[in-house]
């Protein structure tokens, strides 16, 4: 089992990206799924596909096929970077959520509604645990 299964989602996107991979496959959850959708949604990533992989096993599990995005050969994302950890969690009240290098960046914020951007809980007026930064 992962311990940090963000984490884990994080380093995969990191590494399909340093190998030039047109995508990678990850474990399918609800949180995981939160995550690339908002990816998705904010421009890093070109899709996002459920799929079954049965490799031998009796049951198949079910996955994330990401597909990533790249600029003129180049990975979109230069830097993907988890703030709040197991051993260490980072809150933020709404007042003290910045902007990830003065807007072209994104931070993924836990919340009291659900996986949202950090211009989304400034809109909504929440506060939460400031996942990972990309940009």
């Amino acid at each position: 089992m992962i311990a940090d299964p963000i984490s884990d989602l994080l380093t995969r996107i990191r590494n399909g990206f340093m190998a030039r991979k047109g995508f990678i496959l990850a474990p399918l959850s609800r949180t995981n799924l939160a995550v690339v959708e908002i990816l998705k949604e904010q421009g890093y990533l070109t899709d996002v596909i459920e799929t079954t992989s049965s490799r031998g096993r009796k049951s198949p599990i079910k996955q994330l096929k990401i597909v990533l995005k790249y600029v003129d050969g180049r990975p979109i994302v230069s830097r993907l970077e988890r703030v709040s950890k197991p051993g260490q969690r980072i809150y933020l009240p709404v007042k003290r959520l910045g902007s990830v290098l003065r807007g072209t960046g994104v931070a993924v914020v836990s919340t009291s509604k659900g996986l949202m951007t950090d211009r989304q809980a400034r809109e909504t007026g929440v506060g939460g645990e400031v996942l990972f930064k990309v940009w």
